[in-house]
């Protein structure tokens, strides 16, 4: 399959390129820098530029771009660029399918989206057909899914993943985690109370691959493990496998004054189950917190 890929080079982007790439499909790389080799595309997504022939060849189009909501403190400016970078990155392709020949169009589009579309859902399980959540989160999925509908509109399957907590050492929400504990100076956030959906990082490039190849599946899928736990029952799993005691709460407020206005997000209940990919047969390797934690820590 030849797949033309956006934000290849965040912390989901390069691992998924090297699995694809290992599962034999040519990976075209659009960079907002000059190209500097064959399997790269320049495109200028804030200026809503991409080439149509960059396109034209193409299989299937994955853009996982966007800025970090958990990379820096949300000033306003901050928050707009969260949003802008996925809008128009998502916007510039979505437009770009659909004005080429339907001939030439690709077969899918897999576009990011992410379970803050739901909000804050307390203890309450959801799917896919769940309405859309309040606050800044689940505006931004809002506008963001919204802009794939011309792609859609021109008869192009569109896959929005709504990805939860990728586990792995090297990013996301384990890495910011891992010294703290090791220093025996962590422990849950706030309450404990809210529900966090994991899934393990061999899973979650496993569900990108598998929704590349279900010609079955469009609109909404969740990105997340089968079995979601709270951040306290999160906190008591990592402590026993890194061996270390995690006995001192971070109260709310804490979290209000380090973080801003990420701190809401972050003691967000999020009950979220993977209903799509459960009816559509999808086997996780690791399904339960234990194996994916284990699994994060040392592969």
């Amino acid at each position: 399959m030849r797949i033309l890929m956006a934000g290849v080079s965040g912390f989901l982007g390069t691992r998924l390129v090297d699995r694809l790439t290992a599962d034999g499909h040519q990976v075209t790389r659009l960079v907002r820098r000059p190209a500097r080799s064959a399997d790269e595309r320049q495109w200028n997504p804030s200026a809503a530029q991409l080439d149509p022939a960059v396109m034209a060849d193409a299989d299937a189009v994955v853009n996982l771009a966007g800025a970090g909501v958990g990379d820096r403190r949300w000033t306003d400016g901050y928050r707009r660029l969260i949003r802008t970078s996925r809008v128009d990155t998502t916007s510039t392709l979505a437009i770009t399918i659909a004005g080429l020949p339907a001939a030439d169009r690709p077969a899918v589009l897999l576009n990011a989206s992410a379970v803050g579309w739901y909000g804050n859902t307390g203890d309450r399980a959801v799917e896919e057909d769940a309405p859309a959540g309040e606050g800044f989160l689940a505006d931004v999925c809002r506008v963001w899914e919204a802009a794939t509908r011309p792609a859609e509109d021109a008869g192009v399957r569109v896959v929005r993943l709504r990805t939860g907590l990728p586990l792995h050492r090297d990013g996301g929400l384990l890495k910011p985690q891992l010294l703290p504990f090791r220093l025996g100076i962590a422990g849950r956030l706030g309450s404990g109370r809210q529900w966090l959906p994991w899934i393990s990082m061999a899973d979650w490039l496993a569900v990108a691959a598998f929704l590349l190849d279900r010609d079955d599946l469009a609109g909404p899928v969740n990105g997340v493990g089968p079995a979601p736990v709270t951040n306290a029952e999160f906190t008591r799993e990592l402590a026993r496998q890194l061996r270390r005691p995690a006995i001192i709460p971070i109260p709310a407020l804490a979290l209000k004054v380090a973080l801003g206005g990420f701190a809401q997000e972050a003691l967000t209940s999020t009950r979220v189950l993977p209903g799509v990919l459960t009816r559509a047969g999808f086997g996780y390797r690791y399904a339960d917190l234990p194996a994916a934690l284990h699994a994060a820590l040392h592969d």
